[in-house]
């Protein structure tokens, strides 16, 4: 069949395929409406696709509850070569697939496997992986295809989707290159229109056949059909082309002979495409002869509603829109008959969750056995990471439970699963559907329904999980304080916390919850005990009390072993307060073993948090470079799982601030005042603002840092406003504001006091040096540099250095600054801080000193990507192993170290360890 029209949709389907030919990879979302043509472009990207090897796989309705099922289809001709996969691959990807036991995999771990295994592939030959329908795709192969989408790169690999334009559950492909397919031109759908309508046909009819089909070829064929059946007299009346597409397949259905009707509606009910497994199923609902089977069969084909796949084994309908037409169509009985046929020919063992799934639509009213198989089904997809799969046995176990409690409880388990597989609005549908139930049931539902708040952005999520934990409290003490961490946790990060809640109430709550259990909180080894206490005491008291806590909890946090178990769930609460007790090395611990347990489990969002945690160290020990590096990564990551961009790419300001970006520190200033604007309190708020501070202060505009900072003292976040006190003091002296930067000094001084680390202390006697005079400032200069020089914190002690060199030189000791300043110029030289850099430099020249630029290393022209591979590599690391730590194929790393050689102008790894800086 020739295409008619779709030039400029053929010309970007075939730029795609020749990408792949050199080695390159691509990928495309089609996106148009039923019919509109997107199946046909996928056909013809199939036909033009040599030497391309080509893979292909549809969505199916009935199969959007089965976890990871369309994925493992795709891979059934590579699987044979999943031995060659690094183990903790192998172990998820089996796992995934039921093929062994084990803990639930990350399903961005198996959708590294994927990646492995085709990447794989593609090198011997390059390939075309085609999925249409992916509006129905299970939402756990959905994620794995999308995240192995955003990691293509030099694979060889080209990646097609085509999916509904009215899809709704398709947002883990958002981000990913789209093309908008719209109606025929009017001349290509008349042309069309001519290939399927009698010569003889009325030209007015014609022309209201066009109109009514919009560019549509489906419709356009669709409605020509008819066309012989209408007479020019209709013109004028009402004609029957408007009609659904849905509604015009149906009535063909309809058409069909009785055996034949219930043929397709066996296949509709069928998700396999099976055809021996529907013939069986049709053999067991009506006693006829094979050859009747057989011939019921051909009259489906011989009226366009079933068509034959390329596999003799395979059983198609010409038409996604026809199965959902006639499944839809078709009476209750006539369903559950067809489901109780399937399920009879269906192996129990072998294909459990498909034998019950149809013993469940086979169902008519409350069945306890089923029921329990479609709970133990929930359980093994538990196992399998296949959370959504487990929402739906426990949703259908739920409605065919007669006991109301027990319902009751498979509905909320649904619900969690649905939360755990990252569909929010499918859990807030099934708790609309939870019957009155007694006050721990209810309780259970308001803190999902918080949750759910929480990641669809919906106002009250604190709220409603702080009155969980209060009517959990007297019921499920874990449940309680797992409440409030979350409560906290949200508090802290949401943009809205809603009225009549707030952080110190929810901190107030916690603290009399906590005082009711037995034993002090400092007795415990429970991190997540420690968190709350800390973070609950640290909002309702003070650093006082809440910094022995804190210190526990990360005592807790760094023990054996923490970072695989129960503390790996409140990990940011973690990396939170040891920014809160100034504590470099517990952050740095933390960042670093968090992020590698995140990877040997391929947890991609604990590995977001555990990257940030990096990045910030590193920001503070004066490596912006590193620090660059592991803000890419929490990039990188965020968009690989779809995260919303414009929460997690703003936050590298502070990396904008100590460089002296005015423009990027900026912009991430408005996007947190757009994001958060009633929220002056957020820790997200509180980090930019620490940023717009460092900015000010490295050019010398002091009046801009001290209104930064300022809000701190009138409206003090319980977290995060510990980092710009130090440079509120600085500025408002600068300013001379005496008052203000008592305040300040007052509130840092209890703060560093109570957390008594040789950050705080520090930063302490500097603010105390700024605002003192004569020999004390010298002494309390010292002091600082007493505390911070065995510190890793560059910035702090650069800092230091220059504060110290300009008291000095303005009391006209030259010699005595100058050292202070040339080493506050090279410190803040050589880690990027450009803005700081010049100060310093301008304060040498008033000493007579006239410093040199630094010389760049040609390094600097290697993106953040290719550096994070030069040095895994320049550390004796091989591409599969690069590849498996950053989440990417290894003919990606070798496309990149290429890269890296040609800049560097080297020729082998053996060059790098001497060619890249540090």
């Amino acid at each position: 069949m020739i295409m008619k029209g779709r030039r400029s949709e053929r010309a970007e389907l075939e730029r795609l395929l020749d990408d792949v030919r050199t080695g390159m990879s691509g990928v495309l979302v089609l996106r148009g409406d039923a019919g509109i043509g997107k199946t046909t472009l996928l056909d013809h990207a199939v036909r033009s696709a040599s030497p391309l090897r080509v893979t292909r796989l549809a969505g199916v309705e009935a199969e959007q509850e089965l976890g990871f099922a369309a994925v493992h289809r795709l891979l059934l001709p590579f699987l044979d070569r999943r031995a060659d996969l690094p183990a903790p691959q192998l172990a998820a990807l089996e796992t995934a697939f039921g093929m062994k036991a084990g803990t639930a995999p990350d399903r961005f771990l198996v959708g590294l496997a994927v990646l492995t295994l085709i990447a794989g592939a593609a090198r011997r030959q390059p390939l075309l992986v085609v999925c249409d329908d992916a509006q129905w795709l299970d939402r756990e192969s959905l994620d794995v295809l999308a995240f192995v989408g955003r990691r293509l790169h030099a694979d060889g690999i080209a990646l097609l989707f085509a999916l509904r334009d009215e899809a709704g559950p398709t947002a883990g492909l958002a981000g990913l290159p789209e093309l908008a397919i719209q109606g025929l031109a009017d001349t290509d759908a008349r042309a069309l229109l001519a290939e399927h309508v009698d010569p003889t046909t009325d030209l007015l009819l014609r022309d209201r056949i066009i109109a009514e089909a919009a560019g549509n070829p489906l419709a356009i064929r669709e409605l020509a059909r008819g066309a012989g059946s209408l007479r020019p007299s209709a013109a004028g009346r009402p004609l029957p082309v408007s009609r659904s597409l849905e509604t015009r397949f149906l009535e063909r259905f309809r058409l069909l002979p009785p055996l034949a009707r219930r043929a397709v509606l066996t296949a509709a009910a069928d998700a396999t495409g099976d055809r021996d497994l529907v013939h069986r199923a049709l053999h067991r609902q009506v006693a006829s002869t094979p050859d009747k089977v057989d011939a019921a069969f051909k009259e489906a084909e011989q009226a366009d509603v079933l068509v034959c796949g390329t596999d003799v084994t395979d059983l198609l309908f010409r038409h996604p829109l026809i199965r959902s037409a006639v499944y839809a169509g078709a009476g209750r009985a006539e369903r559950r008959a067809a489901h109780a046929a399937l399920a009879a020919e269906t192996d129990p063992l072998a294909d459990p969750g498909r034998h019950a799934w149809h013993l469940a639509s086979a169902a008519d009213g409350p069945d306890a056995r089923v029921a329990d198989d479609l709970h133990a089904c929930a359980e093994r997809a538990k196992d399998n990471g296949g959370y959504l799969a487990r929402a739906a046995f426990l949703h259908r176990a739920a409605e065919l439970t007669e006991d109301t409690a027990t319902g009751s409880a498979r509905l909320l388990e649904a619900c969690a699963a649905a939360l755990m597989g990252g569909a929010p609005h499918r859990a807030e549908e099934l708790l609309t559907q939870l019957a009155p139930a007694s006050e721990p049931t209810a309780a259970h539902a308001d803190r999902l329904r918080g949750l759910v708040h929480l990641m669809v952005g919906k106002e009250g999520a604190v709220g409603l999980l702080h009155n969980a934990a209060l009517a959990l409290s007297s019921y499920d003490p874990r449940g309680c304080r797992d409440a409030l961490l979350e409560a906290v946790d949200a508090a802290m990060v949401v943009p809205r916390i809603g009225r009549g809640t707030s952080m110190a109430r929810v901190a107030r709550t916690a603290l009399e919850t906590r005082e009711r259990r037995t034993g002090p909180p400092q007795h415990s080894a429970d991190p997540a005990d420690l968190l709350l206490e800390g973070h609950a005491r640290l909002a309702a008291v003070g650093h006082t009390e809440a910094a022995p806590v804190l210190k526990a909890a990360l005592t807790a946090m760094r023990a054996p072993g923490a970072e695989y178990g129960g503390a790996v769930r409140w990990s940011l609460l973690g990396m939170l307060a040891a920014i809160e007790t100034w504590d470099i090395d517990a952050l740095s611990e933390c960042g670093r073993r968090y992020a590698n347990a995140a990877r040997s489990h391929g947890a991609l969002r604990m590995l977001q948090i555990a990257a940030h945690a990096n990045a910030t160290a590193e920001v503070f020990r004066g490596d912006l470079a590193t620090a660059q590096l592991h803000f890419a990564e929490f990039k990188d990551v965020a968009d690989a799982t779809g995260a919303d961009s414009r929460l997690s790419h703003p936050t590298d300001a502070m990396l904008h601030g100590w460089r002296g970006d005015e423009e990027a520190t900026l912009a991430a200033v408005r996007a947190q005042q757009e994001l958060y604007p009633e929220r002056p309190g957020g820790v997200p708020v509180q980090l930019v603002r620490a940023a717009n501070v460092v900015l000010r202060l490295g050019q010398g505009l002091y009046a801009e840092a001290q209104a930064a900072a300022a809000p701190v003292l009138d409206d003090p976040p319980p977290h995060g406003g510990g980092l710009v006190l130090p440079g509120l003091v600085e500025a408002a002296v600068r300013n001379h504001d005496t008052r203000t930067a008592q305040r300040a000094l007052d509130r840092l001084t209890e703060r560093a006091e109570a957390c008594g680390t040789p950050w705080a202390l520090g930063l302490l006697a500097r603010s105390r040096a700024v605002m003192a005079a004569g020999a004390e400032a010298d002494a309390l200069f010292r002091d600082a540099a007493a505390h911070l020089d065995p510190t890793p914190l560059g910035t702090e002690k650069a800092h230091t250095h220059l504060l110290h060199g300009e008291w000095l030189r303005r009391r006209r000791r030259r010699g005595e600054a100058r050292v202070h300043l040339r080493a506050a110029h090279e410190a803040f030289t050589l880690m990027g801080a450009t803005a700081f850099a010049e100060r310093a430099r301008l304060e040498l020249r008033a000493t007579g000193v006239h410093p040199q630029p630094r010389n760049t290393s040609a390094s600097a022209d290697l993106t953040p990507q290719e550096t994070r591979i030069a040095r895994m590599a320049a550390d004796g690391a091989t591409n599969q192993e690069i590849a498996t730590h950053l989440f990417l194929s290894a003919s990606t790393v070798e496309y990149h170290l290429a890269k890296v050689f040609r800049k560097l102008g080297i020729t082998s790894r053996r060059n790098l360890r001497t060619s890249l800086p540090g």
